[in-house]
């Protein structure tokens, strides 16, 4: 994709950090926007904030895999297509593998890897339909390499790169992209909407979090790497480094993530 200007584009979890910041950008760039989340309310804040006036909202709940085809369907009718699917939907963990009930795991694949891949199948006929299209999936560097307090979080984000290698490797003849995309410490909700080891949210913000890339500019940044067509990007500050040492000195980085203040 050379520019993502006047392109139809899917947001999920739109309805605040990451998602609402790409919905305030690319609206400035004339797309039109399908924004989707679960709180209607949140969604036509941000409707009602973006630049350009072709915007609908779509709520819909990930975890509901039986709704994609339906959700879809709508989809593609409020502008004729889709061009670009942005699975940005998804919620994060911050308690220690042995205290987590199995029932946080299993929500955490339910939503950050098979709502995202049920969503990404139904549009797949679709886009080798138009012989043109592009999945823009955000992972984290939790999908690259782990950290505490995050072992179902990092399951789920490693899934998804393992599932989006093998869409692009089988679909690069129908002219489909694939961009994955993973994000540092970020300012987002993300650390306060993340669950605890019963299921409930954790309710504070993390230091680093607080601390992590403002997210209008991580919001631009995602832009420059799909119009780039990049397979792959890491976007944040230090932590960006974790990616080179897990592929080079993993036991390194063993050591200084064990040693850091990661909660």
């Amino acid at each position: 994709m050379k520019a993502i200007d006047n392109k139809v584009v899917w947001i999920t979890g739109a309805s605040s950090g990451i998602g609402e910041a790409l919905a305030y950008e690319l609206s400035k760039r004339n797309c039109k926007l399908i924004l989707s989340a679960r709180n209607l309310e949140n969604l036509e804040r941000v409707k009602m904030n973006c630049a350009h006036p072709d915007v609908v909202v779509l709520p819909f709940d990930l975890a509901h895999f039986n709704t994609a085809p339906d959700q879809v369907a709508t989809a593609i009718s409020y502008f004729g297509k889709i061009d670009v699917l942005i699975n940005n939907g998804g919620v994060s963990q911050r308690s220690l593998l042995v205290e987590t009930s199995f029932e946080v795991d299993k929500k955490l694949i339910e939503v950050d890897y098979l709502g995202t891949v049920a969503l990404s199948k139904v549009v797949l006929p679709h886009f080798i339909n138009n012989k043109s299209g592009h999945y823009v999936t955000i992972t984290s560097l939790m999908g690259k390499f782990g950290s505490p307090y995050r072992s179902g979080y990092c399951g789920a984000k490693h899934a998804l790169h393992g599932f989006f290698d093998v869409l692009r490797m089988e679909h690069q003849k129908d002219n489909i992209n694939v961009s994955l995309i993973c994000p540092g410490f970020i300012q987002t909700n993300v650390a306060k909407n993340a669950l605890t080891a019963d299921g409930s949210s954790q309710n504070t913000e993390d230091e680093a979090t607080l601390n992590g890339m403002e997210v209008g500019v991580f919001a631009r940044k995602l832009i420059k790497a799909v119009e780039k067509n990049k397979f792959e990007a890491y976007i944040g500050g230090k932590e960006v480094l974790g990616v080179y040492l897990k592929r080079f000195f993993p036991k390194l980085l063993h050591r200084f993530v064990i040693k850091s203040k990661v909660r």
